[in-house]
């Protein structure tokens, strides 16, 4: 662990949400927090394209009003900022890896704003080795005071989600917040059954059962680890992105974890965080495996 929460700022609102919710988990953490405004120098050729001293100047001044807002906010906190250029997607992802995680402000139910273009955010949630936070503009502090849910996803085998949960538990204990972790199955074809799975099921006294019992041995060691912090064990039939945004519904976060995997178009996110990153009414910190 670093000790630092890292946010990329645009001067957007959903980069002051992403600002402003970073600098209170800096503050629960104990940690230092950090503002970047990674900025592509406009080519000179660009038609009234300032120079790039002045467009310097700006990137410098994004990130300096972002600090000096949650400074006031939060006299205590260490806050520092840069405006590194050149390739957003590089300067974001190192910015990752030097921090214990990274925050970014989003619209949801599109494409990110800001330096996040297109496909640049998801590159960074699909390359960066620490958790990124998604914000979007309208997100406060209430439901956090307020004492809501952390909602995590779990699937496959206890070691497919390990890093979701352990992050999920981590911070739930930091909040004194419920864990509502979620398991969604489906029915499996006809033919993926055989003898040995239908035994197991069996023994488990159907597929709800059978699920809840592969819930519950995931969660098992990080219980033990977090006594303290209350546990909710939803399983429920239906797709897990579906089943997620639903449980998230009055959550003060979703976490889910990541499976990147490489195209032919470049990084790739699993069909279930893409859905709850771009459609969760509260901010989704996506996990990458351990």
């Amino acid at each position: 662990m670093t000790g630092r929460i890292t946010v990329g700022v645009d001067g957007s609102p959903e980069s002051a949400a992403a600002a402003a919710w970073a600098a209170r988990e800096a503050v629960r953490r104990g940690s230092a927090l950090r503002l970047l405004h990674a900025w592509t120098p406009l080519p000179d050729v660009a038609a009234a394209a300032p120079d790039a001293a002045a467009q310097a100047e700006w990137a410098r001044s994004v990130a300096e009003e972002a600090g000096r807002v949650v400074a006031g906010a939060h006299p205590g906190l260490s806050v520092s900022t840069g405006s590194p250029s050149g390739d957003v997607v590089p300067a974001l992802l190192a910015a990752a890896e030097d921090a214990d995680l990274l925050v970014l402000g989003s619209r949801g139910h599109g494409a990110f704003v800001g330096f996040l273009v297109g496909s640049v955010g998801q590159q960074v949630v699909a390359g960066s080795g620490r958790p990124v936070v998604l914000v979007r503009a309208d997100d406060r502090a209430e439901p956090e005071a307020a004492g809501r849910e952390i909602v995590v996803g779990q699937e496959g085998e206890p070691e497919d989600s390990r890093a979701a949960l352990e992050f999920a538990f981590a911070t739930a204990a930091a909040r004194g917040a419920t864990l509502r972790a979620v398991r969604a199955w489906t029915l499996p074809p006809l033919y993926a059954y055989s003898p040995a799975s239908l035994q197991l099921l069996d023994d488990a006294g159907g597929m709800e059962p059978y699920e809840g019992k592969a819930l519950g041995e995931a969660l098992g060691p990080l219980r033990e680890r977090y006594p303290d912090v209350p546990v909710v064990e939803h399983v429920e039939i239906g797709s897990a992105g579906q089943v997620l945004l639903a449980s998230a519904a009055g959550a003060q976060l979703v976490v889910v974890g990541r499976r990147a995997r490489r195209s032919a178009v470049g990084s790739r996110i699993g069909s279930v965080a893409h859905a709850v990153m771009h459609h969760a009414p509260c901010p989704v910190a996506v996990v990458p495996p351990a």
